[in-house]
């Protein structure tokens, strides 16, 4: 580990090893590079180590993991103003083309370009070091410790989900999911002043977590047809026609056909969970009840300077989810504790930096 840049490469599926990497050279005036001193583990990361691939992303040769990360500015281009050594910065680990039509209509999670970390063929964080453009390195705060600036990029799904399904004050939400995405979109509608957030999930122990940290209910699902799942859930909670808005964080076929019988006419609801790439879809019942269905990938302009002042002023708080930590060296076992589903966000710490 004491070479220049140690970093955690997923050479094949289920093959992992650790790989003494060249140094990032700055690509541009504007570019940073970043010592990383945290990264936070998510699905994708494990889906990648376990199976190869997602969908069409499929690891064709050996890829650096990671991209949940913070970490310390050590050299800036000659045109960056913002940063300067020493800066603790959050990383936006994706880097859009800024040409084509989605980025120019602002719209640059969707950019066909993407160069995205971790993501094939795309090198991800979990190095010694980083490199990215200027903007996309969200300077943290003083009182903001680099654990919390890990959960930026996880946070930033999250702001993301909420906006695309315009949560407002008073606003009733059903959440089914309470993986680290689920919850932070509890958090984060209620930091948008939501006045009644439903977590759902079938582990009972996510759901406990959820009840303390920022849902104001929770339900635990039966093996019972969707419909009634669904009429029970609103009948539990007091929601009237049903929530005014549904936001899948979990993929699972039975939650998203919940979801939808549970909406009120007229609600909204936002796929934010990946799963199966087909699932049988309650069609009618979304063209009868007049709901708005969007996806949602990623984040885009804004959800990161918001994600990181919600969790400088307090109005959201991360530092509940972290209930892993583990050296660079042991990144491996980490690994294997997410995919065991034990904890709820578990951190690995750059290359020689202690816990």
């Amino acid at each position: 580990m004491a070479g220049k840049n140690p970093s955690f490469v997923l050479r094949k599926a289920g093959e992992v090893a650790f790989e003494e990497r060249p140094v990032p050279e700055l690509k541009s005036d504007d570019d940073v590079l970043v010592e990383i001193k945290q990264t936070g583990i998510c699905g994708s990361d494990v889906h990648y180590w376990v199976s190869g691939a997602i969908g069409t992303y499929v690891v064709r040769a050996p890829m650096v993991l990671g991209h949940e990360s913070s970490g310390v500015v050590t050299q800036v281009g000659p045109a960056v103003k913002s940063l300067e050594a020493g800066d603790r910065v959050a990383l936006e680990p994706g880097v859009p083309c800024r040409r084509c039509t989605r980025c120019k209509a602002g719209t640059y999670n969707l950019c066909p370009d993407m160069a995205f970390a971790a993501t094939p063929p795309f090198d991800g964080t979990l190095a010694r070091y980083y490199v990215l453009p200027e903007d996309l390195c969200y300077r943290l705060p003083a009182h903001v410790s680099l654990e919390e600036g890990a959960l930026i990029e996880p946070l930033s799904v999250a702001v993301h989900i909420v906006r695309q399904a315009d949560v407002r004050a008073h606003s009733s939400v059903v959440v089914l999911g309470a993986g680290p995405v689920g919850l932070l979109c509890c958090a984060v509608a209620r930091a948008f002043g939501a006045r009644k957030i439903v977590s759902v999930d079938i582990n009972e122990e996510r759901l406990a977590f959820s009840g303390k940290y920022a849902a104001t209910g929770t339900f635990l699902p039966s093996k019972a047809p969707p419909d009634e799942t669904a009429a029970r859930l609103v009948r539990e909670h007091e929601l009237g026609l049903g929530p005014d808005v549904a936001i899948d964080a979990s993929g699972a076929a039975p939650s998203i056909q919940t979801a939808i019988h549970a909406l009120r006419p007229g609600g909204t609801y936002v796929q934010a969970g990946m799963g199966a790439p087909d699932v049988n879809f309650p069609i009618t019942l979304m063209c009868t009840k007049e709901l708005s269905v969007r996806g949602s990938f990623r984040y885009g302009p804004g959800d990161y300077e918001l994600s990181v002042a919600m969790v400088a002023d307090g109005r959201v708080s991360v530092k509940e989810l972290v209930t892993g930590r583990v050296r660079f060296r042991d990144a491996e076992e980490a690994f294997r504790d997410v995919k065991a589903g034990k904890g709820i966000k578990i951190l690995i710490a750059g290359p020689g930096w202690g816990i």
